[in-house]
């Protein structure tokens, strides 16, 4: 008796322990939750990780209507997506990853998120209170949520024939001990051998499936409780979940001997792998589960869109307490009229940036010398424009424009592996926006060095006529350009702003401000000066350049 009593002392210690942990480790947890909030989250992002993320993007891809890979690179917006993903699991990064490449052309559609978004940041207790129950559903490291589940629903179960006979095999074996005991036990033991060879060569073909289980286990029991948590607000949400989940109570029952629920490390779950290891009971499992889940894809799928974007909004919410400030875009479905009306913006991965505004309803050629702000100020305005119809956020004091199809082309690369030079690369990427013009939304485009990658002659001749031809086709243009006589070319069509710097002394000073007309300054001759060359070379290019303007000729030497 005394014995039994130790035990169950000891039993009733380490289930008060393990309350308590779990306590402290809820605490901790919220306390994290508060310190992250409004911050940028560090996390880090392995190309594999990062390839994982764009599962859910890459499976509902539109060509026509989505920010194209171009335009997401030249836009750093990977590092904006980073920027902004304070979600706490797999489902809601992928979910958010898809929605920045997905600009919305529904203004109800974006006040539902801004409702939500607004929401989350004022109601800190409930929105804690759900983020740590996403939190138990975690983060896949290198998986994809929903790549995996396309995987998953391409998978044929598999007959439980063979492991059932092993399993007859073994229960023969065992009976032979009280008959033969010799043969009996050696049976016995091959057969427990070969059931646990067995098991390996068969388990080795469904881990990375498994994980995916385990994730959705986790993920319905997660969700089970977030539904007990009374927010009226997401009445529609929980409404929907709450019929979801009870499809698959049937999938939950007895799903623990395929994965480890809340037993992970004790001696319990140990005794439970070498079960699983000789009956193959978890295959057994798996491949009923599988069968289920093919059955029912399209709910569990919906499921994880509904939490992953609820865990987007929460993301969204604490972008918004990051930024110094922002506002809510005012769209447009004027779709025969473009414009563009901003006030005070700013680009998000620059510290201490330097506003600017503009206003335009027709194209607009930006110059100025490098490093003064051109690539900088056309890259804020794209960025604003996918966050303004993404998670209806600009950042700036105030946003005005149609609901845009976004393009770019800036920082282009030659292509070794389709031996394409810079040049074919260029002209592909600007053809793409040319192509795309004209249809059912307005395009507003950056450009960066209008065809950089050839001479002089014909990238002024080819420029001017591929900038013109844009302005034909309903959208709205702003060009960097290092070229001024491109703001000559083209002055019927577009209009004229500049960057400046100033020489104080041996310095080039910038102020990073956006100016009405194009660039007068001749500063690129004066830092020849600064850096030792002869007054002579300085002297006759100031001359040749004096020249040139006066007569649009360049001089022999």
């Amino acid at each position: 008796m005394e014995f039994i009593a130790y035990i169950g002392i000891i039993l009733i210690a380490l289930v008060i322990w393990s309350l308590v942990n779990e306590h402290n480790q809820k605490k901790l947890l919220i306390n994290q939750l508060k310190e992250e909030w409004g911050f940028y989250p560090e996390r880090e992002y392995s190309p594999v990780k990062m390839e994982a993320v764009k599962a859910l993007y890459l499976a509902e891809k539109d060509d026509h209507l989505d920010v194209d890979d171009i335009t997401w690179h030249d836009l750093d917006m990977d590092e904006i997506f980073k920027l902004i993903n304070n979600t706490q699991c797999s489902l809601g990064e992928e979910y958010l990853y898809a929605l920045l490449r997905k600009p919305s052309f529904s203004r109800e559609e974006l006040e539902e998120r801004n409702r939500l978004i607004e929401y989350f940041r004022s109601h800190e207790n409930e929105r804690i209170s759900i983020q740590v129950k996403l939190n138990k559903v975690g983060k896949l490291k290198n998986l994809s949520v929903f790549d995996y589940i396309g995987k998953l629903s391409s998978q044929e179960p598999q007959s439980n024939l063979p492991h059932y006979l092993m399993n007859i095999a073994l229960l023969v074996s065992i009976g032979l001990i009280f008959i033969n005991p010799f043969l009996g036990v050696s049976l016995t033991i091959f057969s427990i051998a070969l059931n646990i060879f067995l098991y390996f060569k068969y388990k080795a073909k469904i881990d990375n499936y498994i994980s995916i289980i385990a994730f959705q286990l986790r993920l319905l029991d997660s969700t089970e409780d977030i539904l007990k948590v009374s927010i009226p607000e997401l009445y529609v949400y929980f409404r929907q979940l709450s019929s979801d989940i009870k499809t698959f109570k049937q999938y939950k029952r007895g799903s623990f001997i395929v994965v480890a629920r809340n037993v992970t490390g004790n001696i319990l779950e140990a005794v439970i792998d070498y079960y699983r290891m000789i009956t193959h009971h978890d295959i057994i499992k798996y491949n009923s589960m599988v069968s289920y889940f093919k059955k029912h894809m399209d709910t569990m799928i919906r499921i994880f869109k509904t939490v992953g974007f609820l865990d987007a909004m929460i993301a969204a919410a604490s972008f918004r307490e990051m930024v110094e400030y922002f506002c809510i875009p005012e769209l447009s479905d004027d779709y025969g009229n473009p414009k563009l009306s901003v006030i005070d913006v700013y680009h998000p991965l620059i510290s201490d940036p330097v506003p600017n505004s503009i206003t335009e309803d027709r194209c607009a050629l930006i110059t100025g010398s490098n490093a003064s702000g051109k690539s900088t100020f056309i890259k804020s305005l794209g960025i604003n424009a996918i966050l303004s119809q993404t998670i209806y956020t600009s950042l700036s004091r105030e946003y005005k424009a149609n609901f845009f199809l976004i393009y770019s082309s800036m920082a282009l690369k030659d292509n070794i592996l389709s031996n394409e030079s810079y040049f074919i690369v260029e002209i592909k990427s600007l053809k793409r926006i040319l192509d795309n013009a004209g249809k059912d939304y307005p395009i507003l485009c950056f450009i960066d060095e209008v065809l950089r990658g050839t001479n002089t002659l014909e990238r002024i001749a080819a420029s001017s006529r591929i900038l013109a031809s844009i302005t034909e086709k309903n959208t709205l243009c702003f060009a960097a350009t290092h070229d001024i006589e491109l703001t000559y070319i083209l002055e019927n069509l577009y209009s004229n702003y500049h960057f400046r710097e100033k020489v104080e002394g041996s310095r080039v000073l910038f102020d990073y401000k956006l100016y009405e007309g194009r660039a007068v300054s001749r500063n690129a001759i004066k830092l020849l000066k600064l850096l030792g060359y002869s007054e002579d070379i300085i002297t006759e290019a100031e001359n040749a350049a004096d020249e040139y303007l006066k007569t649009g000729e360049w001089s022999t030497i």
